[in-house]
């Protein structure tokens, strides 16, 4: 059965990555609508409700903060939803939290994308964000058109379960690469050895990654303006904790505690990379 390309779009939830894809597609002329809890009335397209979005909007993307605001998103827009419709799931949540919303979505006769991404807010400036897609191959065919406006990649991981393990195991790996960076810079630091010298060494290391090369500017400026905040990298480390598949992964652990310290000390709202500020970086 052959599915049907939704011609327009609607986001739900304004935050850094949501805002930046809702422009691009207003840009390009296919945003019918965007919302966000917090009231954005000036922002191109805002509806004042959910609702309002997805009874406009061919496809609804959804990129909240965890499952309890998808919930309350996917309750507002169900009244909405019928066969014409397609609902992209965008936020980080858990394989279990993705298969009840889907059930729901599917009740209505709409269909349903799980749909995490990769990439912090310079990757949606540059259109450069990748798409976990879970789910039907026809349908991500349907919403390719859509999503390449604002991605450089979709890829097509499986089902809905498996789109949400791997974005949950890509985050772990991300933080822990960063828990690693800050204890490698703070070992150099106590030793006398500065900035100029440390990543100097790194960038000629196997070890050096995508990662070191986006954090060291942050690092070396002290600059915790959230690209990707500690208290939402923490959220998704929950999340993975709670999976029985993480029951025996301790360095998961390990930077989950970590992010929880950030998070006590005030600074959910900076950069995960200020995980480096309990080593005094």
């Amino acid at each position: 059965m052959s599915e049907t390309t939704p011609q327009s779009i609607g986001i739900l939830g304004l935050g850094i990555i949501g805002e930046i894809w809702a422009g691009h597609h207003h840009a390009a002329g296919k945003l019918a609508g965007a919302w966000n809890r917090t009231a954005k009335p000036d922002f191109p397209m805002w509806k004042d409700t959910a609702a309002e979005v997805a009874r406009g909007a061919e496809a609804i993307q959804i990129v909240v903060a965890d499952p309890p605001a998808v919930q309350g998103v996917v309750e507002a827009i169900l009244p909405e939803l019928d066969a014409s419709k397609a609902v992209i799931q965008s936020s980080t949540i858990d394989p279990d939290s993705s298969g009840r919303f889907r059930e729901q979505v599917l009740a209505t006769g709409a269909r349903y994308l799980e749909a995490p991404f990769t990439g912090s807010k310079p990757a949606a400036e540059q259109k450069q964000t990748v798409f976990y897609l879970g789910g039907d191959r026809g349908l991500c065919e349907a919403v390719d058109p859509l999503l390449a406006l604002v991605s450089a990649h979709r890829l097509h991981i499986g089902d809905h379960r498996q789109a949400c393990a791997l974005k949950l195991a890509m985050n772990l790996n991300i933080s822990a690469q960063m828990q690693a960076l800050a204890e490698a810079r703070a070992i150099c630091s106590r030793s006398g050895i500065d900035d100029d010298t440390f990543f100097d060494a790194l960038s000629r290391n196997v070890s050096c990654s995508g990662l070191t090369q986006l954090k060291e500017p942050v690092l070396r400026q002290s600059d915790f303006r959230p690209m990707f905040s500690v208290k939402h990298m923490h959220k998704d480390m929950r999340l993975a904790s709670g999976m029985s598949e993480s029951g025996d992964c301790e360095l998961l652990k390990t930077v989950t505690a970590r992010l929880a310290a950030a998070e006590q000390a005030g600074w959910g709202d900076e950069d995960f990379a200020a995980l480096a500020k309990l080593l005094g970086g």
